[in-house]
């Protein structure tokens, strides 16, 4: 890490926003594995990837409460810093619509998303694929790795060659996965 990025980072205080996220602890996850420690693993993902834009790291913490806590008060989000207008504009980005099919949602951020929505995607969906490993229906890998193909991947190479190498080698070990699963 840089000077400049460092100094970029400095006063970015991600403990109130982890703290929201431990609303998660104990949901657990079709895909594998609890819904805090997704949120964590999203933003391990941006910065393993050199992402270290506050507001997106920020977003990475808590970007499944409003989808996944049905009394989730967002004016405790908005209250918690300077940055938490923009944090939850990027959230609602990246929350599906209860009238959205799940087509709908993704197509929504491939085709009207802000930069920022869509690596938050990726990254997003780059920790779901990784915590595939862990599940054993093959049928879900199977459609949720399908669906990968068809939506995130377009968008991952609109605006990562790197996230999409990645998700591209998750998608083929999932795919490996199944047929050794499925025989």
């Amino acid at each position: 890490m840089t000077r400049m990025e460092m100094l970029q980072l400095k006063g970015t205080h991600l403990a109130p926003y982890i703290q929201l996220a431990t609303a998660l602890i104990g949901k657990s996850r079709e895909g594998g594995g609890n819904m805090f420690r997704h949120q964590i693993d999203t933003m391990a993902i941006l910065i393993d990837y050199g992402y270290i834009d506050s507001v997106l790291l920020k977003a990475s913490i808590v970007h499944d409460l409003i989808e996944d806590i049905p009394d989730f008060n967002h004016n405790t989000l908005m209250a918690i810093d300077y940055e938490s207008p923009q944090v939850y504009g990027l959230v609602l980005e990246v929350t599906r619509h209860p009238d959205e099919t799940k087509p709908e949602f993704l197509t929504r951020i491939r085709e009207r998303g802000s930069y920022q929505a869509k690596i938050l995607k990726v990254a997003d969906r780059i920790s779901n694929m990784i915590s595939l490993g862990f599940v054993n229906k093959s049928e879900f890998i199977s459609r949720y790795t399908e669906e990968t193909v068809q939506y995130i991947l377009p968008i991952a190479e609109e605006v990562d060659r790197d996230m999409l190498t990645e998700l591209t080698d998750l998608v083929e070990s999932r795919r490996q996965y199944v047929s050794i699963f499925n025989k």
